[in-house]
């Protein structure tokens, strides 16, 4: 198994490095220039030229990637243009916000998901599965942005439950104004991640319902609860983990628009804040954060197959 993981891990260099190439190439398409941003408008020209020759913007791309390159090789994922402070030190600050939103919404997504994709499974082609299946495609069709702000409306401004944007930290708050700064967009983040998970569920017990073996075990006698409980769901596991890496990176992905939303001080908002304030390095350097922790989560995803399924083997 450990020979597989470092295989693994090797397969990953690259795939890291041809995306920190793209995020460095789009970054730098993009319109607009960090220096006129940090100069200000009213900027005289040679103003903006001196920030461009201290930033090194004045280089020619190849150079300035290989240099960005050279900093990475030492563990240096650059200083922020505009928050005066290292990446990591920015990520540092606002990892827990993101975190705590993914993992509620993954507690969420989780039971509810995987339940509803069984219940429709074993009710196939009933009015339960109907239901099932439309409230699923609901989820996955609703943008994100819009069922957010329906929810900030109705249940903040309406009725008053929930605060309508931003995050109390649980050192300082304590456990249920953290919880509830943050349980309303972890729900709306959950949305699309539920109707995924609900119909991937399903296709995978349809699969195993028809087998032979569960035929057999009604045949014995072998009450439904178990049958489907214990011999039919445990045969769904590797696609349902398939999924559930997939829904993992999603959820941190989608953290982005959620966040800005709900105004939470997360590492997506602090993408989208260096993005329209054209920071270079904040944002190379959090994207390629970002494009390692989905790394880790496929490899981990990879090594929980042999505990659901002893016949996998990455010897």
């Amino acid at each position: 198994m450990y020979r597989g993981i470092l295989m693994r891990l090797s397969q990953a260099v690259p795939v890291l490095l041809i995306f920190s190439v793209m995020v460095f190439m789009l970054m730098h398409l993009l319109p607009g220039d960090p220096a006129q941003a940090i100069a200000g408008i009213d900027a005289s020209p040679e103003a903006v030229e001196k920030i461009r020759e201290q930033l090194g913007l004045n280089r020619p791309l190849p150079i300035q990637l290989l240099e960005w390159f050279a900093r990475l090789a030492v563990g240096n994922f650059g200083e922020s243009l505009t928050l005066k402070q290292s990446v990591v030190s920015a990520v540092g600050e606002r990892l827990p916000v993101t975190l705590s939103l993914s993992l509620i919404s993954l507690m969420v997504t989780l039971p509810i998901g995987i339940g509803l994709g069984v219940v429709a499974a074993y009710w196939r082609n009933s009015w339960v599965d109907a239901c099932v299946m439309f409230t699923a495609l609901l989820g996955v069709s609703l943008p994100g942005f819009w069922v957010g702000i329906l929810s900030v409306l109705y249940f903040s401004v309406t009725l008053g439950w929930f605060p309508p944007s931003g995050y109390v930290p649980l050192s300082e708050g304590g456990l249920w104004p953290w919880f509830a700064s943050l349980v309303q967009p972890a729900i709306v983040l959950a949305l699309f991640q539920i109707g995924f998970l609900a119909r991937i569920t399903r296709s995978a017990m349809l699969d195993v319902l028809d087998q032979d073996f569960i035929r057999t075990a009604r045949a014995k006698g072998v009450d439904e609860l178990t049958t489907i409980g214990k011999h039919a769901f445990r045969n769904t596991l590797i696609p349902i983990v398939t999924v559930l890496g997939i829904t993992l990176s999603l959820l941190i992905g989608g953290s982005v628009v959620i966040e800005q939303v709900f105004a939470l001080p997360g590492i997506g908002r602090l993408i989208v804040q260096g993005i329209l304030n054209r920071d270079y390095p904040l944002v190379q350097g959090t994207m390629l954060l970002f494009g390692f922790a989905f790394v880790v989560v496929n490899i981990t995803v990879d090594i929980i197959y042999t505990v659901v399924d002893p016949r996998v083997r990455y010897d």
